[in-house]
């Protein structure tokens, strides 16, 4: 681990969690759901991005700023996972099972076609 690295990944990482928070506050005013939608927004467009990052192969330092850094901080596995908790807890059961299987799901789908779109522009 260089200072290069750890720097790339920092910064991308910083514009990351700030992009999520936007996001996740102009979702959050927009929707009455009883799903935590913002999350799972944010989650699958984060896999689906990180799909194409990844797919296009591009440099280590552009893979560490955007893949590491950007996307690792963008999506939210913690946030995700107190969700549904939450959602547990408060016997919302259904709202759970909805929540999970959409973001595990659909996030690993959506990796998967941004991936591909990736290859295919590489």
């Amino acid at each position: 681990m260089t200072l290069t690295s750890v720097l790339l990944v920092g910064t991308g990482g910083f514009f990351g969690a700030i992009s999520r928070y936007a996001i996740s506050q102009i979702i959050n005013k927009k929707n009455t759901s009883r799903i935590p939608i913002a999350t799972v927004i944010v989650n699958l467009t984060g896999s689906f991005l990180l799909g194409i990052i990844i797919g296009v192969g591009l440099n280590n330092m552009i893979t560490l700023l955007l893949g590491t850094g950007f996307m690792g901080a963008f999506t939210t596995f913690s946030t995700f996972k107190l969700e549904a908790v939450h959602l547990h807890i408060n016997k919302r059961k259904r709202e759970f099972i909805y929540s999970q299987l959409i973001c595990y799901a659909g996030g690993i789908s959506l990796a998967f076609i941004g991936m591909m779109i990736g290859n295919y522009f590489s």
